[in-house]
């Protein structure tokens, strides 16, 4: 079982339902898509900030990594990445993920919770 967050590029929903709708419209386009496009340069640069912290599951020789599957640039496409942690080390990991996407003017969906971070 995973713990699963979303981040995308764009501008910040008003509430939970409407960030749910517009994570299900770009989850559909570009996750659920037989044909995938490559990360945008914002997704790729996230998602070496949070490499940078935890390393690949791909090279996670110590089982440190929070990450459920690998590489994890393989979850990203066009302005959306998809991110399955390890419930074990969701807190944590989730905290960071969202922090990290804070920062660089990302939006982070809780998707368990339904609701945006932070």
């Amino acid at each position: 079982m995973s713990y699963d967050l979303a981040v995308w590029e764009g501008e910040r929903p008003t509430d939970d339902k409407t960030a749910g709708r517009i994570l299900s419209g770009l989850y559909d386009r570009y996750i659920d898509s037989e044909v995938g496009e490559p990360p945008s340069e914002r997704i790729a640069t996230y998602v070496a900030a949070l490499l940078e912290r935890w390393c690949d599951l791909t090279e996670d020789e110590e089982d440190t990594s929070p990450w459920s599957t690998g590489p994890l640039i393989r979850e990203a496409s066009g302005p959306l990445i998809y991110l399955p942690m390890r419930w074990s080390m969701a807190e944590e990991a989730s905290a960071y993920v969202a922090a990290v996407a804070g920062s660089m003017d990302l939006v982070c969906f809780d998707v368990q919770q339904n609701r945006l971070r932070p």
